[in-house]
Formats: structure tokens, sequence, C-alpha cells
């Protein structure tokens, strides 16, 4: 009798030894994880744990951080130097937004933010602090204090016409007919008076040519403005405003002015009076720096945007620049190359961004980027490009990794070369996220942002690698690059922590897990995965658990535990259920590299 043959199920076996890091979609590709946490693409393509990180100090409120030789950072009213409290009273700061006189301007204020978070910028030596308007030198420290400043006078002030260093005049004759010179008087030109000819308004003040026997127009005049204390915060070429003059010929005095020349009881602005004349009541001068949304250094200016409403009441949508070399004068015009630089945009909307770029400052909103082209203000250009700016409430997520611009884009994370920006974030699936800030460190991209629940992540994408990883739930406001650290503030633990383990290293192992995409998918015939194989090496304490999840079931049942007990590798077989497919998990405290997963599939037919 002869009996039917059995054909044998065919198997085969599939090896992933290519660990690609997150992909957060339905379908994802072999060696990619839906969901991770504090892995690392640092023994790529091993799967591995993050490095241990480290805390650079504790029990502190830290509001804002910049990198110098040292790293400065805000904690509460005090700026630290290098961990060095600086406690010049200059240099008290504003702890929270509803103590700050220019909250309106602040987006933390804003969103709700209960401390005044800092925004910090380097200028050569300097470090100038936002929204408080203050500044320190960090080479010598007793230079420091307010970029602002307002002197309103106490006593009676004088007005008179004088020379660009404020030397008086001799004799002037005012007159509406030009004055007779006569023979004597041409033989010593010193001793003709000046004629101020009030025949044309403006007046003009002329000096007696000898050689060309008539008067010529002395091209520019000055005031002198002369009263107790008025110039002993300022400094010749600030850019003032002057405020509080009463007389109505010297109403061209109220207005923005250029000081030419001081002296602790006097400035001299350009002008021209018919004489001398005094002012009981007080008069206000104002160094004044605009409001702005957003400030960075580019080209030894700061730079800085505003949307809405200005320091005297107007509404802007305006691009400054503050006069080379000078952060403190913003309202300096004198038609030089080193002038201050203001320029209104016409595209709508709030700004939500500004960084430099491959020496380029740059302005974003959700919808723009307006790029300056120039090196001074004759001729800076604004270029306008309409496409993927940043997330408004995202403008620290704005970082530069070999040359290029990473940011939170409304839609997406961005990279943007010079051109156009380009997504990078396919990987990270269709989850909405917002309140993003960011960092970088050598070739890694670290964006800390908060989901639709408002639950925040920690995400590193490998620039080099074109991978993403998630590490964990670190909610980071500000994040900062300095003595080859990646340094950032962790807002739950209020602390600062760093990277690379600068500072009090972790002792606790790290906890880590990846949850692979589902298994079993790819094949329109009945199959089973009956045995996976894990290659992996362990050190000495480690514990690596393999979970399963079968035919989305949502309950993740134990298959294997391994405990390191010696450095070395291993091969750990796996047996799971019968099933048309299924999702692992691999759970693991301490450190552990996986080198490869093998599965065994028995084939069968397609029903």
């Amino acid at each position: 009798m002869k009996y039917p043959k059995l054909k044998q199920l065919p198997v085969t076996r599939e090896m992933i030894d290519v660990f690609k890091g997150y992909n957060h979609n339905l379908r994802i590709g072999a060696g990619e994880f839906y969901d991770m946490k504090n892995l690392s693409a640092d023994n790529y393509p091993v799967l591995s744990p993050r490095a241990k990180r480290g805390i650079y100090i504790t029990e502190a409120n830290p509001q804002g951080m910049v990198a110098k030789d040292a790293l400065c950072y805000v904690d509460g009213d005090t700026l630290y130097i290098n961990k060095h409290p600086i406690t010049d009273s200059k240099m008290k700061l504003y702890t929270k937004c509803d103590s700050c006189p220019i909250n309106a301007t602040c987006e933390h204020y804003e969103q709700g933010s209960t401390i005044c978070e800092k925004d910090m910028i380097s200028m050569g030596a300097y470090v100038i602090i936002m929204p408080d308007k203050k500044y320190i030198n960090t080479e010598k420290h007793s230079d420091c204090g307010n970029i602002e400043e307002t002197v309103e006078t106490k006593s009676t002030v004088t007005f008179s016409i004088c020379t660009a260093d404020g030397t008086a005049y001799g004799a002037i004759n005012p007159s509406a007919v030009a004055p007779k010179v006569t023979d004597e008087m041409k033989k010593d030109p010193s001793s003709i008076p000046l004629w101020l000819d009030t025949s044309s308004t403006p007046h003009s003040l002329k000096q007696y040519s000898v050689t060309n026997s008539m008067w010529l127009t002395i091209a520019t005049t000055y005031i002198k403005i002369h009263a107790t204390d008025i110039g002993s915060h300022f400094s010749v070429n600030d850019g003032v405003m002057i405020s509080g003059i009463e007389d109505e010929d010297l109403q061209d005095l109220n207005a923005s002015m250029v000081i030419w020349a001081k002296g602790d009881d006097y400035i001299v602005v350009k002008g021209i009076i018919d004489k001398v004349m005094t002012q009981d009541n007080p008069i206000v001068v104002t160094r004044q720096m605009p409001n702005m949304d957003f400030i960075i250094e580019s080209g030894n200016r700061l730079w800085g945007c505003r949307y809405g409403i200005a320091v005297n009441g107007d509404i802007v949508n305006e691009i400054y620049a503050s006069k080379l070399g000078d952060f403190k004068n913003w309202n300096c015009f004198m038609g030089i190359s080193t002038d201050s630089y203001a320029a209104s945009v016409g595209t709508d909307g709030r700004f939500t961004g500004a960084v430099t770029h491959l020496g380029y400052p740059l302005f974003f909103k959700e919808n723009y980027i307006h790029k300056v082209y120039g090196n001074y203000p004759a001729n800076y250009q604004i270029q306008t490009t309409a496409c993927r700016g940043v997330q408004n409430g995202c403008s620290k997520s704005l970082a530069i990794v070999n040359e290029v611009l990473y940011y939170k884009s409304r839609s997406a994370i961005c990279a943007y070369d010079g051109s156009l920006p380009v997504e990078i974030s396919a990987a990270l699936g269709e989850e909405v996220y917002h309140d993003a800030v960011a960092g970088s460190i050598g070739n890694k991209y670290y964006i800390s942002m908060a989901d639709i629940n408002d639950e925040y992540h920690l995400f590193v994408y490998d620039t080099v690698k074109g991978m993403w990883h998630r590490e964990d739930d670190t909610q980071a406001t500000d994040f900062c690059n300095c003595r080859g650290d990646l340094y950032y503030i962790d807002y739950a633990d209020k602390c600062i922590k760093t990277v690379r383990g600068t500072g009090i290293t972790e002792t606790a192992p790290i906890k880590w897990d990846a949850t692979t995409g589902i298994i079993g998918t790819d094949s329109p015939d009945k199959k089973y995965i009956s045995r996976m194989d894990v290659r992996m090496s362990l050190e000495v304490g480690t514990k690596v658990a393999f979970y399963a999840e079968y035919d989305s079931c949502g309950e993740w049942e134990h298959l294997f535990t391994m405990t390191g007990t010696k450095l070395g590798s291993f091969a750990v077989p796996i047996r799971p259920q019968r099933c048309d497919h299924l999702r692992l998990k691999i759970i693991g405290n301490g450190d552990a590299k996986i080198y490869s997963i093998c599965k065994t599939i028995e084939q069968g037919s397609d029903s």
C-alpha cells in the first residue's frame, strides 16, 4: 500500500544585524524600533544604551545658559560664571515674568511660565542678559550694568551754541541782515563776530572769509546742554532720546539725538539757537534698547526683531541691529558704516526665532525666513523666503550641526543649508509635537519636545548616520554646548545636567528598552516564527528580559531573562507561540550590546 508523501514545510531564517534606530510609523523596516528608551547610535550597527550623563549643579533654579570660556548661567536673581556668583548689585536679575517690566515681549510669560526665563547672548568678552537688558564683561566682572540709561536733571538746564567739542563760540551777532565788516576788522579776522542769520528758517551760523570777502555758512552747529550730572552715564556717540524741553524754539531737540561730546555736567548735540536759554523744569535723557522678541549676535553687532508694541507705543514689525561693536546703542544714526540699523518687514505674523547661520542673521516666522545680506547699514538687504519657518514657541529648537541648521517647524523637524528647508523627521511618525528646545554636539542634534498630551520626549538625531533615537522623557528648557559637552537644564529635577558625563557622573545602571514593529506581515502565506536567536554581550550584573505580544492582543508575555555573570557574548534562544504576527520587546538594566536577531520562520500555505 502506498501512502501519500507529505511535503516538508519550508523553513527560512532571517538575520537582522544592522539596527537603524527609531521609526514610529505603522510599517517599519527590519532593524528599526517602533518605540524605545535610552538607546543610542554610538555603537552602530550594534544596538546599545546611551552613555551615562552627568550632573553639573543641583538644587538650583536655572533660567538660562551661555558658553564662554566656562559655562555662564542664571540661577534665581544671580548670574554665575563657572559656578562663581556675581554679587554686584547692578547685576540683580528678575526672577519672575510678572516682575519683569517688559514681560509682554516674553513668549514664556505668554505660555504661563512662573519664572523669567533668560536669553543670554555672547558678544566678544561680554554676556548680554535679556529681558533684563543687562551686560557683564566675563574677563572684568566690574564692567557690568544696564544697557539702558536714563538721567532726569535735578538743576537748572542751560542751552548754548558751541563747537563739536563743546567749546563756546566768541561773539555772535544775530541779525536778518549781514553785519558790516570794516577794513580794520579784516586785518584781524578773529575780531569779526559770527553772524547768526535769522532771515530764513532754520537759522544759520556764518563766518566771514577774508580770502573770499564773503560770509560762509558753518555747515554743522551744535548745542551744549548743561546740567548737573547730565552726561555722567553716557558716552561720546551714544544715541539718546531727549524729552521735556519746553521752549518752542528748542522743540527739535525733543527727539533722538547723538552725543558728539560730553562731560559729567554737559552733553553736546546737533542744533542751533539764537541765544543762551535756560529751563528750571527737568529734562530727561534716555539711551534706549528696543523691546525685542529675539536677539542674536552677528558681525560684531547685536541683531533683534520685534512684532508688536515698541518702546514708544507704536505697532512695529521690524528688524534691528545695534551700532558696530556697541550693544548699548540702537539709535545712533550718523550716516556712517558703524551706525545702528532698523528696517520694517512686510510679512504678517509674529517672529518665532532668530539665529546666525553661515555668517548671516536669520529671522523666522512660521511661514517665512528673513535673511539679512550686507556688511554695513547702507547695503543691508533683507531677503524673504516663503517656506516652513520655526513653529511658534519653538525658538530654542534652532541648532547648528556641521554647518547645517536644524529646527522644529509646525509640521516637521527641518534641516536648512541656506537654500530651502528639508524635512528629516519622517521617522517620528504622525505625532504632533510642540515647545521644542534643542542643542547639538558632535554630529548629533538633541531635541526635547512635548506631544499632544504634554508628555515630553528627548530625541537624538545622528546627522551622519541619518537615524533617530529616543532617550527618555526629559523636559529640557535650554541647551548649551561648552567645553566639549552639551549642558541642559532639566526642568523636572531643577538642575543642570550634561550629555557626556561632565560633573558628577550617573552611578545607577541605565534602564533601557526597545519595541519592534509588527513581525510577520510581509508574506501572504500562513507562517509562524518557530524560534528567535539574539546574539548579545552583557556586562556583569546587567539584566535583559524579552517579552512578546501575539496577534496584537495588547498583553506582553515574558519569554526569557538573562543576567550577565561575566563580560562576554551570548546567544539567547527564544521560542515564541505560534501566531500570525507578533511584536518583541527587550527591556534591559545596565550596559549591553545586541549584535543580531535571527528569526526562524516556518512557511505554510495561503489558506
